[in-house]
């Protein structure tokens, strides 16, 4: 007689838990946060305000180091990073430009522009992953 806890198929992810739960999205409304905060930093001249938007503007980049972190660590596995050999680069090269050397010590929109652009060619492979 079978076990009735026997499952009856056995299902294999690529992924910590079943696909939907990681999207690059989450990275990159965060980097736009980044970038409007940055934008109203220096269309405004209030010193109480400016504080602010430095304060915030560090907080959202720690988050989008966060959510990078979560896709190269827990989504990415070894067949992505074989196809895709830019991978490490590219999530290297994103929290960086998220760090202290880049949009969380700098008001510069160019900055954030350019961590954006990454996030977006980390979202493109992404998405070709989740074709397969």
């Amino acid at each position: 007689m079978r076990n009735i806890l026997t499952p009856k198929i056995t299902v294999h992810a690529h992924c910590d838990l079943p696909c939907g739960v990681y999207d690059p999205a989450q990275a990159k409304i965060e980097a736009l946060s980044v970038k409007a905060c940055m934008e109203k930093y220096a269309a405004n001249p209030d010193a109480d305000f400016r504080s602010r938007s430095v304060a915030i503007k560090e907080e959202r980049s720690h988050q989008v180091k966060e959510h990078l972190w979560v896709l190269w660590t827990d989504y990415f596995k070894a067949p992505h990073f074989e196809k895709y050999p830019q991978l490490h680069s590219l999530f290297n090269e994103a929290t960086k430009l998220a760090g202290a050397a880049g949009t969380k010590g700098t008001q510069d929109v160019a900055v954030a522009d350019s961590l954006i652009a990454k996030i977006d060619e980390i979202a493109a492979i992404f998405w070709e992953t989740k074709k397969a």
